[in-house]
């Protein structure tokens, strides 16, 4: 037992320290941009600058549409096939795994292709082009919600909650609306943090059909012209997307058990 604890610490210092390290060099070298001394002054240009909050309201404004999108997707969907065609899951599971097979760039083209000219010419307009980028990240949300959907699905009875909702005179709206959604609250909860994270970070999509809107390629053109300012967004990068993660673990913290008490019900 204490060789195996000796080797478990040994093998969890060694992950922090390749995790740490250069999160910590890239943290030092963005306090220099004054010539021996330590200061904020890159992270006071990046809060400065017009640009920086309005590529992170549209991204956030883009995730909320994609989040929205997503769930009114994938949890119909979901709860059908595990209620009525369960044997269609595997088929299910294999389609949201694509977005890990096939590039982003793939995507994006494709999408620029068939939907820049007529009939449908969606390129054409700001809310087409929003609507082909809504459409493009909920593609590449679709694994982590199918999945945070999935699970929150099994950990309840759905066949019991849906005939007992039924005898007591329901119809379909009613049951996933007032009995679904509510149970799968933790899920949902996880799924938007994740798609969220996923969202403002994305720089292929959102660079070909919005350009510098978006924060990724905002991210991308700081890094090709500032070297300090590029190394201070990447920690205020990095900070939001462990900020959604610990969004994910205070929200969710003794809730799963709740849930699937409440579907056992």
């Amino acid at each position: 037992m204490k060789r195996g604890s000796f080797w478990s610490w040994l093998w969890i210092i060694i992950g922090a320290l390749y995790f740490i390290l250069p999160l910590y060099s890239t943290f030092d070298f963005s306090l220099r941009e004054k010539k021996d001394v330590l200061s904020f002054l890159s992270y006071t240009n990046v809060f400065n600058d017009p640009d920086f909050w309005s590529t992170i309201i549209f991204s956030l404004e883009i995730a909320f549409f994609t989040i929205i999108a997503s769930i009114v997707l994938v949890v119909p969907t979901v709860y059908w096939i595990r209620l009525r065609l369960p044997q269609l899951r595997g088929i299910l599971e294999f389609i949201s795994m694509l977005p890990f097979v096939i590039p982003a760039i793939v995507l994006v083209f494709g999408m620029i292709r068939v939907f820049s000219s007529p009939p449908f010419a969606l390129t054409d307009t700001y809310f087409g082009t929003y609507a082909l980028l809504v459409a493009g990240y909920v593609v590449l949300a679709l694994p982590y919600v199918f999945r945070a959907v999935d699970t929150g699905l099994a950990a309840i009875d759905v066949r019991a909650l849906t005939e007992a909702a039924q005898s007591l005179g329901a119809n379909w709206g009613t049951i996933l609306i007032k009995i679904i959604f509510p149970n799968l609250r933790v899920a949902i909860l996880s799924s938007a943090f994740l798609t969220l994270a996923t969202v403002i970070g994305e720089y292929t999509i959102a660079s070909f059909l919005v350009g510098i809107k978006a924060f990724g390629p905002y991210m991308s053109l700081i890094g090709q012209n500032k070297t300090y300012e590029s190394s201070s967004l990447a920690i205020i990068s990095f900070f939001f997307t462990w900020s959604f993660m610990g969004l994910i673990q205070l929200f969710t913290r003794g809730k799963a058990s709740s849930s699937s008490l409440a579907g056992a019900r």
